[in-house]
């Protein structure tokens, strides 16, 4: 998969058992292949192109990952054990309002080139079904992560999910690693190590005040973004403010942190100590990590961040699992998250392999 902070595409081997409803996996082998600047440029400019430019891509970048999944059996001496490949692709549109999602990464080229069966478009049923589409990772929460009582991704988008009374409910907070990584960007560096600019940064009382006030966040759930949200909505309204590159850092991780806490209060309505999984880009950032276990600890909710693997692979993990769980035609996206009329099966299966 690709997320919308463009790091890469996340590509993970992944062995699953199930036996009697209970699912084990172990992510075998991993990488995340960089973009070439051209291809990045691409992907941001997606948005724009024209109907033609933009499914010339959705093929190129299907051709693209098809190649680097061949390469990636090759180096880790794979031949003849991948049975399946589950694509999300790179979001672009996401209109759920309108009924649209669009991920670019065409399916059949990925199976054409690689010559395995592959699983794609993994929300457009749920879209059809007037769900959000989003966020779908939750099927392999409850499958994969069931002890914990919140599971919080911190990718270009900041989104959450909680079980409560055995059903699971998420939605995306606000935007994150995108914004911070765009501000960042002025001081030349492609992300903030360790939220160490962020850190000697001060707070900037009114432009919190400013992002605290955005509509979305009066929305009820089930509710989702896309990076239109943060850059088109959120990154000018903090320009506006003229501040330095520290002092924006500082605030808007504050407003990440503020954020969450507010999204969690009405599940943590006592004292019971609940735990939290906290993975994505931004869990490597210790000073938005500390901010968050600040804001979380009156509510009595522990903050984990597990080994770098399920930082960095649990998206990858759970779309693997979506694939396979489409491949069986069982339910792999759920409705009490995104909204739908009911659950569903997602994703177009494409036959790579020879009969």
């Amino acid at each position: 998969m690709s997320g919308s902070s463009l790091d890469g595409l996340d590509i993970a081997f992944i062995e699953f058992e199930e036996n009697g409803g209970k699912w084990n996996f172990d992510i075998v082998k991993y990488a995340c292949i960089a973009y070439t600047p051209q291809m990045k440029a691409s992907l941001q400019q997606a948005p724009g192109m024209s109907a033609i430019d933009y499914l010339l891509l959705h093929t190129q970048y299907g051709r693209l990952i098809g190649q680097e999944v061949n390469r990636f059996i090759e180096e880790n001496e794979l031949d003849h054990r991948v049975q399946l490949v589950a694509s999300h692709g790179h979001t672009v549109f996401h209109l759920p309002a309108k009924n649209m999602t669009a991920q670019l990464g065409d399916g059949a080229t990925i199976a054409a080139v690689t010559g395995i069966n592959v699983v794609s478009d993994l929300r457009a049923v749920d879209i059809a079904f007037g769900g959000q589409g989003a966020p779908i990772v939750p099927i392999g929460e409850k499958l994969l992560f069931s002890q914990y009582h919140f599971c919080l991704n911190l990718g270009g988008i900041a989104n959450i999910s909680s079980h409560v009374n055995d059903n699971f409910i998420a939605f995306d907070i606000c935007a994150a690693n995108r914004i911070l990584d765009v501000l960042v960007a002025k001081l030349g560096k492609y992300y903030d190590d360790n939220g160490n600019v962020a850190a000697t940064g001060n707070l900037a009382p009114d432009l919190l005040i400013a992002l605290n006030d955005l509509e979305y966040y009066r929305q009820p759930y089930p509710k989702s973004l896309d990076n239109s949200f943060g850059l088109n909505l959120v990154v000018p309204l903090i320009n506006g403010f003229g501040l330095e590159t520290a002092v924006a850092l500082h605030t808007y991780v504050e407003h990440i942190a503020y954020q969450l806490a507010l999204a969690c209060k009405p599940f943590a309505t006592d004292n019971t100590p609940r735990r939290m999984l906290v993975t994505g880009g931004g869990a490597h950032n210790t000073y938005m990590v500390q901010k968050i276990t600040e804001y979380l600890k009156p509510l009595h909710i522990q903050v984990e961040v597990p080994d770098k693997i399920i930082v960095n692979y649990k998206e990858a993990l759970i779309m693997a699992l979506i694939g396979l769980l489409r491949w069986r035609e069982e339910y792999n996206v759920l409705s009490s998250v995104t909204g739908a009329s009911r659950d569903s099966i997602n994703g177009a299966v494409w036959m790579g392999q020879e009969a």
